[in-house]
């Protein structure tokens, strides 16, 4: 395959709300790098705050970069250095590019490696034509698995994590926020046993795509008290685990207050702002095992969703509602923040 020298890529040109497309050089690789083909890329609440230009991004994100850190791609170019992938080989990607010698990488934590740089956020990302990443970031894929699925992997990885944190086996589960991972971990929960899934949200198409993913309650929090039904829903005992994905303080406080005496919750939702926190009735009079999410294990979680994939125990299909070619970004990033949407995948080389 001959590699042009320029492609197309949606960029963060300046500091400032908004994205546009350029014109750029294609990338070159390292050593340990590849060049990966991008075939399709999705919509991540992270490049919402960074087209918004949130008080995060505005930390964080230095333009000019091109976004973009969910995709799958075929590899067209390797590094002299690399001998775990091939040309020809179709993979998906970790965003995570982690600094391998730190403690937490040492002792199998590299999920929280201070150092760690992100694709799309620290470097260039993956809503382009091609992309350089290091070759231990790809994950190989089957054929069988279709560009517009593989490019969620690593956003289940997050619902992944959180869900296998806690043992939900015949549990009573809560899972705030219906967003695309939010549903992701109520298939999830379903797949590994859980007894009964609440979800709570804002939005009735988001809690419709719940119910078709296996929740067994919806509430729409706009329209029922969540608290008061489901105590009812639970004979007032609350429920035995909890799967935070929402970032809202409404919904946290509202899970803290129907988690049961001794339940555990496993937070992965960013409050846009510091909230204040009922720390002694919340949690140490409650005697609540609280997990902070971060990311996906690496390389565990990996592993476990591919098997969760491959054996047909999750569907990440229904997930995927709508799909635009890569020049329709502004429209792709609209549908993902009108909540009229579950996973939004730029289809940048579907051929």
């Amino acid at each position: 395959m001959s590699i042009p020298k320029k492609m197309k890529a949606i960029i963060k040109p300046e500091t400032a709300p908004g994205l546009e497309m350029a014109f750029v050089d294609v990338p070159g690789i390292g050593r340990a790098d590849i060049l990966l083909k991008v075939k399709a890329a999705s919509i991540c609440g992270t490049d919402l705050h960074i087209y918004e230009w949130n008080h995060w991004a505005q930390e964080r994100i230095r333009p000019p970069l091109i976004v973009g850190h969910e995709f799958c791609g075929e590899v067209v170019a390797v590094g002299n250095e690399v001998h775990n992938v091939a040309v020809g080989d179709y993979v998906s990607a970790e965003s995570h590019i982690i600094c391998g010698v730190c403690v937490y990488c040492r002792t199998g934590r590299g999920h929280l490696c201070p150092y760690t740089q992100i694709i799309g956020v620290d470097r260039d990302g993956a809503w382009a034509e091609y992309v350089t990443i290091p070759a231990v970031n790809a994950w190989p894929n089957p054929r069988s698995v279709p560009p517009h699925v593989a490019t969620l992997e690593e956003n289940f990885g997050n619902a992944v994590h959180t869900a296998f944190e806690i043992d939900l086996r015949a549990k009573k589960v809560l899972v705030t926020g219906c967003g695309p991972v939010g549903v992701m971990a109520i298939a999830v929960a379903g797949a590994i046993g859980a007894r009964a899934i609440y979800a709570t949200d804002l939005s009735d198409y988001r809690l419709d795509l719940a119910r078709r993913l296996g929740a067994t309650v919806t509430i729409n929090v706009t329209q029922d008290d969540a608290i008061e039904r489901i105590l009812a829903e639970t004979e007032g005992e609350g429920v035995d685990a909890w799967l935070e994905m929402s970032g809202s303080p409404r919904a946290i406080e509202q899970g803290f207050k129907v988690l049961k005496t001794g339940g555990e919750v496993a937070l992965l939702g960013l409050p846009d702002a510091p909230m204040t926190f009922d720390l002694s009735n919340w949690i140490i009079f409650k005697g609540a095992v609280v997990h902070g999410i971060g990311g996906r294990r690496l390389w565990e979680t990996w592993f476990q969703m591919s098997g969760l994939i491959r054996s047909g125990a999750v569907d990440l299909e229904a997930i995927v509602t709508h799909k635009f070619p890569l020049e329709q970004f502004e429209e792709a990033l609209y549908t993902m923040t009108s909540g009229e949407s579950g996973k939004v995948v730029l289809m940048v080389d579907d051929s």
